[in-house]
């Protein structure tokens, strides 16, 4: 198995390459650039324009993307020209946030998943049943920012239960367990939300699987031999249904990690997604590339963890 992940890395290199190139090149077609936003109205076009050659704006394409793919490689990709700073050291500052809130959201996705798609499945036609579907209908049929902006205006400004922006407040010194209690709060809405909205797929499946387990001949076998159905349950159709789950698991964590944009931009949570619309919006290349490219990274590993999860889960199925 550790031959076929190696492999399996090494063919990242290739997709990765082609992938910087196609970023590259299309973050060179946006219109505008950074240089626009980040000078003062006083500053004459000329001087503008020097600054523009000196930073290597006018030069070929492909020499802009050599020199920044040979630094890239080495984990240098630039300097940010909205905060002046290495784009490594303004991810970093939000890859941790942006982690924390995907890492809550997956815990409080199963949470609720979970219970909700066993007893639906064993229940099935039940009005237990039937509440489930209907939940899993509305969560799926709903637009992600009206359950945001519901949520944001219910508990943020109505009754003022929870914090409406940031990650934590500034007053709290680090390291102390307010500090922890505090990042906490700031996380509930955000993450409650993105869990409700993402427990659809994996309850559908546990349901689904549950009900179709019953029919099979190992259940079957188990029953007529006298084990009891609560065994049945926990030692055999629960494990076999959670074969779907397992495959999507590493798709679920790496995709929250990229994938909380709305999430973050409507809650103003100061994570890589909200990073990633600012600079957008700002024609900040250097940290759209990077980010970009770090998406692409992490749906690669996404598929790389689905595949060894399921090899765990089931012994019968092996990384060929």
């Amino acid at each position: 198995m550790w031959k076929t992940v190696l492999r399996r890395v090494l063919l990242m290199i290739p997709q990765l390459f082609i992938l910087s190139l196609l970023i590259f090149i299309m973050a060179k077609q946006m219109p505008g650039d950074a240089l626009t936003g980040s000078i003062g109205g006083n500053v004459k076009p000329e001087v503008l324009e020097q600054i523009r050659r000196e930073s290597g704006w006018y030069d070929p394409w492909y020499q802009q993307y050599w020199r920044w793919i040979s630094k890239a490689v080495q984990g240098d990709f630039g300097k940010s020209f909205q905060y002046k700073q290495p784009v490594t050291r303004v991810i970093g500052a939000r890859a941790a946030n942006t982690f924390a809130l995907a890492l809550f959201a997956t815990v409080l996705s199963y949470i609720i998943a979970l219970p909700l798609g066993i007893k639906a499945g064993r229940n099935p036609g039940s009005k237990f049943d039937k509440g489930v579907i209907l939940y899993n209908f509305i969560s799926y049929a709903m637009p992600s920012f009206v359950l945001y902006l519901f949520t944001l205006l219910l508990f943020g400004y109505v009754l003022k239960w929870l914090p409406t922006m940031g990650s934590v407040d500034p007053h709290i010194a680090k390291g102390t367990f307010a500090y922890f209690l505090n990042r906490m709060k700031h996380l509930i809405m955000p993450a409650g939300c993105i869990a409700v909205l993402s427990t659809t797929g994996t309850i559908q499946y546990l349901r689904n699987e549950i009900i179709d387990a019953k029919t099979q001949d190992y259940v079957k076998t188990a029953r007529s031999k006298g084990v009891p159905m609560k065994k049945v349950y926990s030692h055999h159709i629960f494990r076999n249904s959670l074969l779907p789950i397992a495959a999507f698991f590493g798709f679920q964590i790496t995709g929250l990690l990229g994938g909380s944009m709305i999430a973050e931009r409507i809650f103003n949570y100061p994570g890589m997604g909200n990073l990633f619309i600012d600079a957008i919006l700002l024609r900040d290349y250097s940290v759209v590339n990077a980010l970009v490219m770090l998406y692409g990274f992490l749906n690669l590993l996404g598929s790389l963890l689905s595949d060894i999860i399921m090899s765990i889960v089931d012994p019968r199925i092996r990384i060929e």
